[in-house]
């Protein structure tokens, strides 16, 4: 049994959760099952980054105190990933006391190893990412991810010795070449490395709502410096050595590309100045897209944004169409890396092709063949039946495709199966033949198939895959057992009530 460490970004509470991060959320989610279902030792962690000046102008907007708008705002994240049945084990709030006795000390351990020293600070600043930019990476004075204009800001700061760590960085790149995936997003930040880097300023006095310096009580860190370390927070740094070393550095953080630089450039380099080692993998997902427009919370108030499915919360679709189809078309419908199109229509497409006409077709019709030929009772698989070679493959390819973060070949790889089982049914045709050894075998080669089906689209459609393994008569639940030993075929042993039950995916209008 392996140890299994996967995170997404905590979420900037200054709003409500909505699609983009319902996307991250249950990639991760998945991912994290599908090592569970494996037998290994999973922890994942989500959560809301809670500080910064962003956050603290949202709640005397709204007329709260920062604290009283962060209880009201990440409560709504928790809901959200409740009601996408997120099985995290660790919701992280960046106001919590264990989260500040982490931040201060893995901080202070970077300044006591002479990486943090103090300077004054002149630049452009976006509120609305927390971040400085030269003046070359603006877009004609704006910033290039929300499009508002940067303002100049001046303060006494703390600043980080990033520029001592580039060629450290560039070394561990070098030694590591999966650690940044997919190969564009690694090739995109040390294309940033190598051209140069520059300390950055860490703490700000403008502002209290944060974690307080603790060598220095007039400052507070900068919200990024201590978002990042919640990864460390979650798992004991500062507090339980012991549990730490036995989750880190073997980490998968799960991010969108937005925030490439900060977890593929930053992070590495903090970690490598508090003398422990960098995240072993980072995978960085793309942006889904909606005529053009990144799905952003930040964009949802801009008046030129053509598409408003940025205030689309998650529970608007499962009320909809259902958690379990909603998760499956967040997985399926793109290549994770990749940027993505999302649409209802879209939805609703795959809704009817992939779910109603071929899963729940095939689950309504064979429980109803084995209810008129078998009398109810489920025949037990033939071991040595033409469809076990294109089943082991298919156990073969989906298995790597989930762990290498490829939730949309897995989910691809494993409707070949199920095509094939209906096209089987469809030359066959079972319901013109008297019951008999004939029939028995082609619904018995069914009737495995979804025992398969079941199992290895467990971590995309929980719920779904728990009663289809009801209705085949099975006890317990698909994700029990030894996978190996469960994803052999001959595993349905038959002489057992099917059920039909209601449609599992009524069709839909596109």
């Amino acid at each position: 049994m392996a140890r299994f460490y996967i995170t997404t970004p905590i979420y900037y509470a200054n709003d409500a959760p909505h699609v983009g991060s319902a996307y991250c959320t249950v990639n991760a989610d998945a991912i994290a099952r599908f090592q569970r279902l494996l037998g290994n030792d999973v922890f994942s962690l989500t959560g809301t980054d809670e500080h910064g000046q962003k956050l603290a102008d949202a709640a005397e907007k709204n007329g709260f105190s920062p604290r009283e708008w962060t209880d009201q705002t990440s409560a709504l994240f928790q809901q959200a990933w409740d009601g996408l049945d997120i099985a995290n084990d660790d919701f992280i709030r960046t106001t919590e006391p264990r989260h500040h006795e982490t931040v201060k000390a893995f901080l202070s351990t970077i300044y006591e190893r002479g990486f943090i020293y103090k300077d004054n600070y002149s630049g452009l600043y976006c509120v609305s990412c927390e971040d400085y930019y030269a003046e070359e990476d603006l877009d004609a004075g704006s910033c290039p991810v929300h499009g508002r204009p940067a303002v100049q800001m001046s303060e006494e700061n703390y600043f980080f010795k990033l520029s001592a760590f580039q060629d450290q960085l560039l070394s561990w790149y070098e030694a590591n070449p999966t650690a940044i995936q997919p190969a564009t997003k690694r090739n995109e930040a040390l294309s940033f490395i190598r051209s140069g880097l520059k300390d950055i300023s860490i703490t700000r006095t403008s502002l209290t709502w944060g974690v307080s310096v603790p060598w220095d009580e007039t400052h507070v860190f900068y919200v990024w410096y201590d978002a990042l370390i919640n990864y460390l927070t979650a798992i004991g740094y500062g507090r339980d050595q012991e549990r730490f070393a036995q989750w880190w550095p073997a980490v998968h953080h799960l991010i969108g590309k937005e925030i490439l630089r900060f977890h593929c450039v930053w992070w590495p380099a903090m970690c490598m100045a508090a003398g422990i080692e960098p995240p072993a993998n980072i995978f960085v997902h793309g942006w889904l897209l909606v005529g053009g427009k990144k799905l952003s919370k930040s964009m949802a108030d801009d008046d030129a944004a053509p598409v408003k499915l940025t205030d689309i919360a998650p529970e608007v679709l499962t009320a909809d169409f259902g958690v379990d189809p909603i998760r499956y078309y967040l997985l399926r419908e793109t290549i994770l890396g990749n940027d993505g199109d999302f649409s209802l229509e879209g939805i609703a497409s795959r809704y009817n092709s992939d779910l109603a006409n071929n899963l729940g077709n095939l689950v309504a019709r064979v429980a109803t063949l084995v209810g008129s030929k078998c009398d109810g009772i489920g025949p037990k698989v033939n071991k040595n039946s033409a469809l076990a070679p294109l089943a082991a493959q298919v156990v073969a390819e989906a298995s790597a495709a989930w762990s290498a973060f490829q939730p949309s070949v897995g989910l691809e790889v494993t409707w070949k199966l199920i095509a094939a089982a209906n096209a089987s049914l469809e030359q066959a045709e079972p319901w013109k033949l008297e019951p008999g050894e004939a029939v028995d075998a082609v619904l018995g080669d069914a009737l495995e198939v979804l025992r398969l089906v079941a199992i290895l689209a467990s971590p995309a459609m929980p719920s779904v895959c728990q009663e289809i393994w009801g209705r085949l008569g099975l006890v317990g639940a698909p994700t029990d057992g030894d996978f190996a030993t469960a994803t052999m075929w001959g595993g349905y042993l038959g002489e057992v009530a099917v059920v039909k039950g209601d449609p599992l995916f009524p069709r839909r209008k596109v």
